[in-house]
Parts: structure tokens; sequence; C-alpha cells
């Protein structure tokens, strides 16, 4: 039985630690808002530029003298090679959520059966695909939980160039979408190359047209890079809310565990002083009783 004094040790260093997941998990939380704000203003544009960019290069949204083939973000071509940019976090003490985003890259990995190659975001994507064998191209790091459009932009610039030197044919994202601070959803989306809109059942769908001021080829040279920026910030900033609100749950039931540990390490410390205290009483007895005999 370990001694009152290593108890009380023990209950310092366990209070320490609640101390320091409590200053987390309100670092979190206050942090949270404003990565909430961003995920929730981010995501309709991304949905908005993928829907225009789709209508445009679909066959009935075409336009008179567009091709999309000229643009190499928008060629379509057979899928020898298929490209998965994983997005996680840099650090950890943020409960399942980089767990649960890389069991869905695994999932569908598995189920390919041709090539597969990765480009990864954050620290916890790159170690794992690193030491597990897989083909990692690139990495970046650094900004998992305060993503800047930087990032996105840096992002997407490696995997366009990659894309348009052929070293995969389709290119998959697997980040976590935003739902609330206790419920975060692993999501997977094709973001090249553009595919047109699904056809809609029952009534038919109207064609999109849209005019263009200047050319229309000279819009798309600008609109397709930036279509692809703005999917991956919007992935970032939604895998930035989704680690946020992981870490803020995490270190609150860290810091409630760690209360309840402390209530019974109290328990233990009382019951080891009070047996020392009865020891000694014992002791001072025994030693008055021999100094009668005496």
């Amino acid at each position: 039985m370990a001694t009152a004094r290593e108890i009380h040790r023990h209950m310092k260093g366990i209070k320490n630690i609640g101390q320091i997941t409590k200053a987390m998990k309100m670092v979190a939380a206050a942090r949270l808002r404003k990565a909430q704000e961003k995920a929730g203003s981010s995501r309709p544009y991304a949905l908005k530029i993928k829907e225009v960019l789709a209508n445009i290069v679909c066959d009935k949204g075409m336009v008179a003298g567009l091709d999309a083939k000229k643009h190499p973000l928008l060629q379509k071509r057979e899928v020898k090679k298929i490209g998965y940019l994983v997005v996680c976090s840099d650090k950890g003490l943020a409960g399942a959520y980089s767990s649960n985003a890389l069991k869905k890259a695994v999932a569908e990995i598995s189920e390919i059966e041709g090539d597969v190659v990765i480009i990864t975001s954050g620290r916890r994507a790159r170690d794992f695909f690193t030491h597990r064998g897989y083909n990692v191209i690139s990495s970046h790091l650094g900004f998992s939980d305060k993503p800047s459009y930087n990032d996105a932009v840096a992002i997407a610039t490696d995997a366009a160039e990659r894309f348009g030197d052929m070293q995969f044919d389709e290119l998959h994202i697997v980040f976590t979408l935003f739902k609330t601070a206790l419920s975060q959803i692993p999501t997977s989306d094709i973001i090249l190359p553009v595919e047109p809109p699904e056809k809609e059942t029952g009534a038919t769908k109207k064609s999109v047209e849209y005019l263009f001021l200047p050319e229309a080829e000279e819009i798309l040279k600008v609109l397709a890079p930036r279509y692809l920026e703005t999917i991956v910030y919007a992935a970032l900033v939604q895998s930035a809310a989704s680690e946020l609100g992981a870490r803020m749950t995490a270190m609150s039931s860290a810091t409630d565990n760690a209360g309840k540990l402390v209530k019974n390490l109290e328990l233990s410390y009382n019951k080891a002083r009070q047996a020392l205290i009865t020891r000694e009483l014992s002791e001072i007895c025994g030693g008055a009783e021999a100094l009668k005999q005496q």
C-alpha cells in the first residue's frame, strides 16, 4: 500500500494536470467561436463556386468557344492513379479527431485497386501514412488549428502542379466537417477534376447560361485555380473548427476525470493517515507499557 506522502505527491501531480487541461479547454473554447464563424461562412462560398464551375464545364452549360480541356485542372483522363489530400491535426490531445479522419481515408484507400499517392496536411497524417509505408508525395505542417488562406493557396498550388504533371489522375480530399463542438463528421469528396452537377430526378433541370466579360477562357484560367484554393481553404477551416471542438471536449472530460481521481486519492490519503496515526499511537502505548514493566 502506498504511503500517505506518496499519495499526497500523486494528488499534487493530478491537480497540476487538471489545471493544465482546464486551461487548454478554456483556450480551445475561446478560439472555437472564431473558427466556427470561419467554417460557417466559408462552406457556402465553396459549394457555390464549385456549382458555378461545374455548370460551366458540363456539356449543357458549355458556352460557345469555351473548351474545358484546355485547362489542366479540368482535364478528365483515364484514372490510373488516385491522389488523396488528407487533413488532420499537428498536435494531439484532441480526442478521436485525427484518428477518425485517418480511419475514413484508410477505409477508402483500401478499396482502391490501383495506385494511390497521398498529400498530407498536419503532422499526424504525415506520421501515420509515412510509418505505414504509404506513398506520401507532399506534406504541409504547422497550421492545422489556425489555417490562413495562404496555407490553402500553398496546398492547392502543390496539388494543381502534381495533377498537371500527371502524378495522379483524380484528387480526393478527406477532412472533418464541423457540426457542433460534440459532433464532427469525417468527410470525403472529389475535387479534381471538376465534375458536372448531378442530374436531378423528376423535373428536368434547366441548363445554366452565363455571360462572360472578358472572354470565357480568360475567366476560366482564373476561376479554376481559385476554385481549388477555395475548396481546400473551406476544408482547412472546417477541420480547424472540428479540431478545436474535439480538443475542448477532450480537455473537459480530462479535467472532470482529474477531479474524480483527486477525490478518490483524498479518500486513500485519509485512510493512509489514519492508519499511520493508529500505528504511532499503538507504538506509543506499547512503549509506555514496556516502561511500566521495567
